[in-house]
This record gives C-alpha cells, sequence and structure tokens, in this order.
C-alpha cells in the first residue's frame, strides 16, 4: 500500500499518506448491538466513544487509545473493531482518539492532539460515567509513543485524577539507536519493513530523505550524547536471547555535524521517552509491555521495560514469539488466522479486567 502511495506521488497524482488513508476507508465497520458508539470531536479532534450498552451499577473502568500507523494510516474506522473488542470485553467506557497526522499535520501535533484530548476526558468522567481511579492509556506503534509521552507530561498534575495504568503495543520510544538488534533481524519483516519505518519517521520529523542513511548509521549522533545515553540506548541493555544472534556494535560511522543540525529534535523527549528524567519515570503508573519477535521495533519495548523497571515501576510484559508489528490489527481477520494476534488481544483484556 504504501508502495503503490509512493509511486502515485511521484507521478503527482496524490499523496502517499492521502492514498493509503484512502484505502483504508474503504474497509467496513461492524457495528456491536451490545456496545454503543458516538463520534465526537474535542475542539478540533475528532474521537469515537465506545460504551457498552449494559446498565452498570456503578461508575466503568476508562480507557484512551491511540491508534497505530506510524502518522501515515490508523484512524478512527480502522481501529474500531479493536476498541469496541476492548470495550465490550472488559466492560469499559473507552476514548479513541483520531489525532491529526500526514500529509497535512507533522510533529508534535499528534502527541499535542492526544495530550489534550486525553485532558479533556479525564477532566469529564462523570459525564461518561467513568471510575476516576480506574483510567487506563493505551495504544500501538506509534500510539504507544502517545502512551509514553502523555504518562510522563501529566506526572504530576494534580487538576486531573491520576492514571491507573500504560499499555505499550510494540512501541517506537526512540528515534536514535535504529542498530539495535531487531532492525537487522525483521529489516524486511512485514508489515513495517525498515524502509516503511524510516520514511515514516522522516516525514513525521520533517527530515529530507537524504539524511536517512545517516540516521541508520548513528551519524548524526554527538560522541558526548551518546556516551550521555548509552546507558539507555544501547544494546548491551537488552536480555541476552535477544542480542546473541544480531548484535553488530554500534555506530561505526563518523560524525556528522550537518546530519545533527537537520536531525537534532530526535534528542527531544517527546520524540524519544526513554530519555526521560528519572524522577520522571519513577513516577510512571504501572505497565503493560506487549512486544513482538519479528518486529523492527522489538527492542525498543525492551529497553523501556528495563527503563521502567530500573525505576521501581511495576511492569508487566508479554513477549509474542510468532507475532509481528500490526499484528493486532488482524484479531478478526475474515480471510487468515493469526494466533498471535489473538493472544495479543487476550493479553490486553485480562490485563484490563485486573484493574
Amino acid at each position: 500500500m504504501c508502495s503503490q502511495g509512493c509511486i502515485l506521488e511521484k507521478l503527482r497524482i496524490c499523496s502517499m499518506p492521502g492514498f493509503c488513508q484512502f484505502l483504508q476507508r474503504l474497509l467496513p465497520v461492524r457495528k456491536d448491538p451490545d456496545v454503543l458508539v458516538t463520534n465526537l470531536r474535542f475542539g478540533t479532534i475528532n474521537v469515537r466513544l465506545f460504551r457498552p450498552k449494559a446498565v452498570s451499577s456503578s461508575p466503568r473502568r476508562g480507557i484512551v487509545y491511540y491508534h497505530g500507523g506510524g502518522a501515515v494510516i490508523g484512524g478512527l474506522d480502522l481501529y474500531h473493531n479493536v476498541c469496541n473488542l476492548l470495550a465490550k470485553k472488559t466492560d469499559s467506557v473507552l476514548l479513541s482518539v483520531g489525532y491529526r497526522k500526514l500529509p497535512h499535520y507533522h510533529y508534535p501535533v499528534s502527541l499535542q492532539d492526544c495530550l489534550n484530548a486525553t485532558i479533556h476526558f479525564l477532566k469529564s468522567l462523570k459525564l461518561y460515567g467513568v471510575d476516576p481511579s480506574r483510567v487506563v492509556v493505551s495504544g500501538d506503534s506509534i500510539g504507544a509513543t502517545a502512551v509514553a509521552f502523555i504518562t510522563q507530561a501529566l506526572v504530576g498534575r494534580t487538576d486531573i485524577p491520576k492514571l491507573r495504568a500504560q499499555i505499550l503495543v510494540y512501541p517506537a520510544v526512540q528515534f536514535i539507536n535504529f542498530q539495535l538488534p531487531s532492525f537487522p533481524q525483521n529489516t524486511n519483516f512485514p508489515i513495517l519493513t525498515r524502509d516503511i519505518m524510516m520514511m515514516c519517521v522522516c516525514r513525521y520529523l520533517r527530515i529530507d530523505s537524504s539524511w536517512k542513511d545517516a540516521l541508520l548509521k548513528g551519524a548524526c549522533i554527538p560522541a558526548h550524547i551518546w556516551e550521555k545515553y548509552k546507558k539507555w540506548l544501547s544494546s548491551d541493555n537488552l536480555p541476552e536471547r535477544f542480542r546473541k544472534k544480531y548484535y553488530q556494535g554500534e555506530f561505526h560511522a563518523p560524525f556528522n555535524e550537518a546530519a545533527y543540525l537537520e536531525t537534532r529534535h530526535i534528542f527531544e523527549v517527546a520524540n524519544a521517552p526513554i530519555l526521560a528524567e528519572d524522577q520522571i519515570m519513577a513516577q510512571l503508573p504501572e505497565t503493560l509491555v506487549v512486544t513482538c519477535e519479528w518486529d523492527v521495533l522489538r527492542d525498543d519495548g525492551l529497553l523501556y521495560k528495563k527503563r521502567l523497571e530500573d525505576q521501581g515501576v511495576p511492569v508487566t510484559w508479554f513477549h509474542a514469539e510468532d507475532g509481528f508489528h500490526g499484528c493486532t490489527l488482524l484479531f478478526d481477520s475474515m480471510l487468515l488466522y493469526f494466533p498471535c494476534a489473538e493472544k495479543i488481544m487476550n493479553v490486553l483484556v485480562t490485563y484490563l479486567c485486573g484493574i
């Protein structure tokens, strides 16, 4: 889909993100008689509210979901079935956030949309019948990046309820070290190949594609910055089983100052939540991290898991040995059965039911 979109973009017929979003709008949205679905707008942000129709004697658990898609694809419709299932199976009120994305909106618009929608929801919990002590933020891929960003941004806020937990499904928590073992292992593994990921990263962060190789080789990372952050970003922090086969060492390319100046916003904590200060990390809520073996972002999740654990945050980890990036979208596929998708969705439901 992305490859076809790039061809159309080169022919100046339409943008690649526009083409991908057009195709996903053709997918059917299933109606569930047991769930009330309401489309709303929080200011400029489209959101979709899922509420079980059954009467509840007490306020329900609240879930905020930020979809994946690299800020290129994804949306309320594409993730409708995922959100509907989570709301129904966990008897929760779920808010799905339709943040603005490419081609018209770049970093940091999507993150700010997710943050603003979450704050608005947290201030309106009584209206939606949500228990303020049981609100969970969740997301996959770049949506999980938003989860990490938002939980950190809300640390110390006293004007809104405190988040109960966060769920990160195959998260991207940094755009700095692209030489982690999961990258060479899964360079060409669908759905998210390395090239597709780098295209999304460059477009999202408004980095010219000519700097792609510098990013991949670490030529944009000054030595003093790597010395400061390698304690969190190095492959040495991964469990042995995940680095023994594909570990090649890191950053053999000479430093390129021009590349650094063009890409230095990758070191902003909003883009690399793994770089947050210890005192922020230590105040984050309990966490579920889901990783997949056949995913270029696998090691991001593993590094963030360790980062949280090192600061005393309770972490539940599920690793899908047969999983791949984006597989949760296929949990209800009518053409092919993917056990990994069903397993991950069951893990999410079980975890949420325990909140």
